[in-house]
């Protein structure tokens, strides 16, 4: 199911970047939004998050805590590779409650570490 509207600023969500080229993002994975679209409701500028880390971090990586269950505990955003996509792209996050029933969620970051997000993705677009 795909969202309806445009979520806050640093919520975390599944996107499918599925239909991309490498090597752009190819798959599913998750996502920090960081900015609403000003004019067209239908879009959000994302930042990938990921479980593997750069080959060598650098300025436009930053390491968090992940925010999904039982996912490795540390995520790195990939600032450099950011993306507006499609509301029909993103999804919410799949979980499981305490009696194993399905919950759909939607994870928010941290003022700091969306400020921290913000300041690599300025670094890796040279601004």
């Amino acid at each position: 199911m795909t969202l309806r509207y445009q979520p806050k600023e640093g919520s975390v969500l599944i996107c499918d970047f599925r239909g991309y080229e490498i090597p752009e993002m190819i798959k599913v994975r998750p996502v920090v939004v960081i900015r609403k679209h000003r004019t067209n409701s239908l879009l959000v500028t994302v930042v990938p998050l990921s479980t593997t880390a750069p080959d060598s971090v650098l300025d436009h990586h930053l390491k968090l805590a992940s925010h999904l269950q039982g996912a490795s505990p540390i995520c790195w955003a990939k600032c450099d590779m950011v993306a507006t996509v499609s509301l029909s792209r993103l999804d919410r996050i799949k979980s499981r409650d305490r009696q194993g029933k399905r919950v759909y969620l939607i994870s928010q970051l941290a003022t700091d570490e969306f400020f921290a997000i913000k300041a690599a993705v300025r670094s890796a677009l040279g601004l």
